[in-house]
């Protein structure tokens, strides 16, 4: 199986640039550059197909511009990402605070989880 994705058009082989959405509440077709992953509801273009687009009556087509060039990181990006991917994995310190809840909020009871249990509002 190849990983290139190829033009959704019957009988084209051609590898896909684009991608194409259509919003129907605007009545608009959108079309942008490649997908990072193929949607159920979008449709892959090569680049003939993409410049051959037209959309029915009534219908406006929206290009979205490629960018540049290929997104460029630098060592500033990485270092950030692996501060944030650090401080994520420390193990948070949960102190409860007297009248209040696990974290420090009036209305909290506790926690399961990711879920909180909130006390009712008083009256």
């Amino acid at each position: 199986m190849s990983s290139v994705r190829r033009c959704s058009r019957t009988a084209c082989g051609r590898p896909a640039v684009a991608t194409l959405t259509y919003v129907y509440a605007d009545s608009t077709a959108v079309l942008g550059p490649l997908a990072t992953y193929a949607e159920p509801h979008c449709y892959d273009l090569c680049a003939e197909h993409a410049e051959r687009l037209t959309a029915p009556r009534g219908w406006d087509v929206v290009r979205l511009a490629a960018e540049a060039g290929p997104l460029r990181r630098s060592s500033d990006d990485l270092e950030a990402l692996a501060n944030a991917v650090r401080e994520a994995a420390r193990p948070q310190e949960r102190t409860p605070r007297q009248g209040r809840g696990p974290e420090g909020d009036p209305t909290e009871a506790g926690r399961r989880g990711h879920l909180r249990v909130l006390r009712s509002p008083e009256n």
